[in-house]
């Protein structure tokens, strides 16, 4: 029997943030389901959180403060109280900062709950009072942000709900069904009213397979077919030269320098054929609406920045901007009008902080980045770096330090936490209050706490409010509650808000930005687009900056700026350890590498649940027969994938679903449950990408063997 029915919000790091109806007995959560009242949920969640009830009343769930007793990485603790483990934490934290200095610290997280108030900002305005590190967090869509605002701006661009208005879609480098699930719908609907779906990915993903056109491309070179799409459609005057003139600027110079990127050309780099090509370019430009929805895979590998740059001039160039439903669609969270001054407070900041890089964990535990103080204690929390953090071997090395003081945040004793020296328990969504953004449609969400906090697991929020009194912090900041924090976290009187109050969102649980409906919306249609010269930047203004992080990926800090050139027209920059950009490496390390987000797992999370984990199975390793057959591997068998950065273990699955030279293991698989105590991170480097300092990791060479 169902005593009440809460309106919550999927805390995950997910473009669907789903509306969640919580069903509570007795203070028991029973059951959780999709909101049928909101419309991109619709009434259904996705096979990660349709059990969310069984995270919460995991018996491997976190529940009290723990302290060390065993050696690093064992996974031995004892009880302690909260008064304990805050005196150890501060206590410690102060000797640190006494022998080495504030920026000895270093906190580390980032969406493990994408709640505004208990996420990505939560512990942000602490560490910078305190003077740690900051932490600069590029973990997804940094360079594709970064290439995205030089072109357009940060603008919400295309309503993820107008694709049903769309005619040619194009999906590039996302599975919408296992990542975006919610989205599908909007453009099956399209397909009915007579679209045609796209899908440009290497692998038959479960997108790829419901596609009417499947493109397999090799990993990395994408910048380079947008490009000779572009040529294409120049050449063949498939342009809308009006919207050109009146609503961008550099079309002369991007003509020029496109015009080495034939068909045939690129069909050596991306192994698509140069007819096929010359079909997709047509058809985008000849079917309007077009869209493009672009993925955050697209961003990983060494020109992630400028293949985005390419990307985003294609609807400007054939005047898709004009209707509903055409357009590129990125980060629509750009809507949101969310006080992150308020959130980040950089104002905190002393006087020449130092900034370290998020991908860079490993080798700054281990003393191999020679800039300021040695990192002498970790704070993580909304994270879990040893499973999502590349060159795995060295974060482990480095967390086995025994001079370094680490603390853990989580619901779960994670591969990280093993390696903690305090431990402390974090509240589940349905335990905690948050207010939610998305960036993947133009709802607010609210969460309405569900039950009272199981043992004595804290809310972010309260964790941080804790700390910064042990610390003896006296601004005001510090104290607030959380109903203040969420007064505080929206700009109310935004003209987007308009309409949407803080009593009425908490009562539906989930609210529309006021933006036109779908059917109307087309925001670039007469250009006004957020850049410098308010157009399309075919030739960017903003590449004068060089190599920049907009704010959000630096807690606010607007010290982003890194130097460095960057052009200013679109380029291709081929992948670092591709055969033909390589082939010394090739030689060693002939098969190039991606490792996709799980269907079943969000990052790291589920990667310990008992009905994820089934659907999942263990980890593996998808390889083309031809590949398989070179190394005489079997379905089934057991392999090691290497480099020169590690190695790990996966079960073969010799399929056609990927093409030939490129290997697929998805990421989310715990580091000390696998077969080899080692994951897919342990082969993925730490370089960046040509700009945002974003991530590579599809740009990773490597050897399959069997195991004797």
């Amino acid at each position: 029997m169902v005593d009440r029915t809460v309106i919550g919000a999927c805390p995950h790091d997910c473009p669907d943030t789903c509306s969640m109806l919580v069903s509570v007995t007795e203070d028991r959560v029973i059951s959780v389901r999709g909101n049928p009242e909101q419309p991109f949920t619709n009434g259904r969640l996705c096979v990660k959180v349709s059990n969310y009830q069984d995270r919460v009343y995991s018996n491997d769930r976190l529940l009290y403060p723990l302290k060390r007793v065993g050696s690093k990485g064992s996974g031995e603790f004892e009880r302690i109280s909260w008064e304990q483990a805050i005196e150890e934490i501060t206590s410690r934290w102060r000797r640190t900062i006494e022998e080495y200095g504030a920026q000895s610290i270093l906190p580390y997280g980032y969406l493990g709950t994408q709640g505004i108030l208990n996420g990505l900002s939560v512990g942000d305005p602490f560490f910078n009072k305190l003077g740690a590190t900051i932490l600069e967090r590029t973990f997804c869509d940094s360079a594709s942000c970064t290439g995205y605002t030089m072109t357009i701006g940060d603008s919400a661009a295309v309503d993820p709900e107008s694709f049903v208005h769309s005619k040619f879609i194009i999906i590039w480098a996302c599975n919408s069904v296992s990542t975006n699930s919610h989205h599908w719908p909007y453009i099956e609907q399209a397909r009915k009213n007579g679209a045609k779906i796209v899908v440009i990915d290497p692998t038959s993903t479960r997108t790829a397979r419901l596609a009417d056109w499947h493109i397999r491309i090799r990993p990395g070179t994408d910048g380079a077919l947008a490009l000779a799409m572009i040529n294409i459609i120049i050449e063949e005057s498939l342009v809308d030269r009006d919207y050109i003139e009146k609503y961008t600027v550099g079309f002369t110079e991007l003509s020029e320098r496109v015009k080495k990127y034939s068909a045939e050309y690129v069909s050596d780099i991306t192994g698509i054929s140069a007819a096929e090509i010359i079909e997709l370019a047509r058809a985008y430009a000849l079917t309007p609406p077009a869209v493009i929805r672009i993925g955050v895979a697209i961003e990983r590998h060494a020109g992630g920045g400028q293949t985005v740059r390419a990307i985003s001039c294609l609807p400007a160039l054939v005047g898709s901007w004009r209707q509903p439903g055409g357009g590129v669609l990125q980060l629509p969270f750009f809507a949101f009008p969310v006080n992150w001054p308020q959130q980040f407070r950089a104002d905190f900041i002393g006087d020449n902080p130092r900034v370290l890089n998020c991908w860079k964990l490993g080798q700054a535990l281990i003393g191999e980045l020679e800039q300021g103080p040695p990192i002498k204690s970790l704070f993580v929390y909304n994270g879990n770096p040893v499973v999502v953090t590349p060159e795995q071997d060295k974060v482990v090395q480095g967390l086995s330090r025994e001079d370094l003081f680490t603390v853990v945040s989580d619901h779960f004793l994670t591969d990280t936490a093993r390696f903690a020296d305090i431990v402390l328990p974090a509240t589940t969504q349905i335990e905690q209050e948050d207010i939610m953004f998305s960036w993947g449609h133009f709802y607010l969400s609210y969460n309405n706490q569900s039950i009272q906090p199981l043992g004595e697991a804290v809310s972010n929020t309260e964790l941080f409010r804790r700390l910064a009194r042990a610390m003896n912090f006296n601004d005001p900041h510090f104290y607030r509650d959380d109903a203040q924090m969420i007064e505080e976290a929206i700009d109310w009187n935004a003209p987007l808000m308009q309409g949407i109050t803080l009593s009425n969102l908490k009562e539906k649980g989930f609210a529309r930005l006021n933006i036109p409906s779908a059917d109307k919306y087309a925001p670039h249609a007469e250009g006004n687009f957020p850049t410098p010269s308010g157009k399309c930047e075919f030739k960017s203004s903003l590449a004068e900056l060089g190599d920049f992080v907009i704010p959000p990926f630096r807690q606010g800090y607007e010290g982003q700026q890194k130097g460095g050139f960057v052009d200013s027209l679109p380029t291709y920059i081929p992948p670092r350890n591709s055969p033909c950009s390589n082939p010394q490496k090739a030689a060693r390390y002939p098969l190039s590498l991606i490792s996709p987000k799980s269907h079943a797992f969000i990052n790291s999370s589920y990667g310990n649940m008992t009905q994820q984990l089934r659907h999942s199975g263990e980890q593996n390793l998808m390889i083309h027969p031809d590949d398989a057959n070179r190394r005489a591997i079997e379905d089934g068998q057991a392999v090691r994938i290497a480099n020169d950065a590690g190695s790990f273990e996966a079960i073969a699955r010799v399929t056609e679903e990927t093409m030939s030279g490129v290997v697929l293991a998805p990421v989310g698989f715990w580091r000390h449950k696998s077969r080899s105590s080692s994951t897919v991170q342990s082969v993925l480097s730490s370089d960046h990408a040509d700009m945002g300092a974003g991530p590579t990791f599809s740009d990773t060479a490597v050897e399959v063997t069997i195991i004797q």
